[in-house]
Formats: structure tokens, sequence, C-alpha cells
């Protein structure tokens, strides 16, 4: 079976857009609303809490895009970037919109999970694949425990040398160092390499001759 492993490259943050929020309260919340923004606020990193406000439709895309609790953002406020992660988000409760939304500003040591894309890299140098099989990709990403300052791009597999029936588990990775799955109790499948529709009709067919 092929060695599978990881290409240490650092993610790049998408960036959202916010401006400071000189108001609080409901008052200033409201306001923002009219305005096509939604409320929100920065915490944490050792520095005080800053209201903010961000576009409503930037970040209906950001939530549409999915997995926005477990992504890393680049905060832009006022032209100031702001490495954050979200912790909340408040949803009218009619028309499950958002109307409010928690970011924790994180230093460079801190630990958080991220959903980390999978890329599959020698597909022409693998056996399975060259015979027919077919790569079935179970995991697009892997949901890891990282540090905020040093947070690969993707985990790469290299499919070299693996053939039919060869199933890839996260153990089959090479991950950074301090890098952790958060799934901890089962070694789970990201991808396998199944046989062909026509080579399992013919094993099928030699299994039921050698039976008769």
């Amino acid at each position: 079976m092929a060695t599978f492993t990881r290409r240490e490259t650092m993610a790049e943050a998408p960036v959202l857009e916010a401006v400071a929020r000189e108001g609080v309260g409901k008052g200033a919340a409201r306001s923002a609303r009219r305005e096509g923004f939604v409320p929100g606020v920065i915490y944490g990193g050792g520095e005080a809490p800053q209201p903010i406000n961000v576009r409503f439709n930037a970040l209906l895309k950001q939530l549409k895009a999915g997995k926005f609790l477990s992504t890393l953002l680049n905060l832009r406020v006022d032209g100031t970037d702001n490495r954050v992660i979200c912790r909340g988000v408040q949803r009218d409760v009619v028309k499950d919109l958002p109307v409010h939304v928690d970011f924790l500003r994180l230093s460079e040591k801190s630990r958080i999970a991220l959903h980390i894309p999978v890329e599959f890299i020698n597909r022409e140098k693998s056996p399975g694949l060259k015979r027919g099989g077919v790569l079935t990709v179970v995991r697009n990403d892997v949901e890891l425990v990282v540090t905020a300052g040093d947070i690969p791009a993707k985990i790469t597999v290299d499919l070299a040398g693996a053939n039919i029936n060869d199933t890839i588990h996260i153990s089959n990775v090479a991950l950074p160092a301090g890098v952790t799955p958060t799934i901890t109790d089962r070694d789970f499948v990201i991808a396998n390499i199944q046989a062909p529709s026509g080579l399992k009709s013919s094993e099928g067919e030699e299994e039921a001759a050698a039976e008769g």
C-alpha cells in the first residue's frame, strides 16, 4: 500500500470586511440592521471587546459556504486585520437570518479546531487506478486541532502505489507536529479505491464457477 504524506503550506484565511460600531445596546444594533449590517463583537486575545458591524450580504455568503464556526477568518475592521474564528451566530427565530455574530480574537499560539482540505496526488502512479479502480473520497476535508500561527493549507495524500481495495485511514496521513484530529476514538476513513464494476462482475463469475 502507498505511503501517505502531507504538504506543509500555510493556509490563507478568507477576508471578511467590517467597520467599528460606535454605539452599543439594542438601539445601536437595530440601527445597524436597518442600514444592512449585522452587529457583532470581537473579544479575547487580551484586548478589550470591540463592537463591529458586518455587511449582511457578506456574512450571509460566508454562512452559506458552510463550516463557518470552524473556519479561520481575517476580519478586517476599518482596514486593520484580525485573525478570528466565529464563536456564535444569533439568528432571527422566524426568518432564520443572522442578527448578531461573535468572533474570538486569536493569538499565534491559540489552539483551534478547523476543517483542513484533503488533496490527492499521483493518481497516475496508482496501480489500482490504472486498472480502472475508482477513488471514492469519503472526506474532502478533515477537522483538525491546529495552532493558529501554523495552519496547514491542506493535507496531501500520495496515491502512488495504492491498489484496488486499499483504504486510506487518518493514521495513513503524516500530520504536522502538534496537529491532531478532533475525532480520536476511531481510525476514520478518508478514501478508498474500489474495483471497477467490470472487474467485480468477472471476479464474481470466477467465484461462482469455482464453487460449481
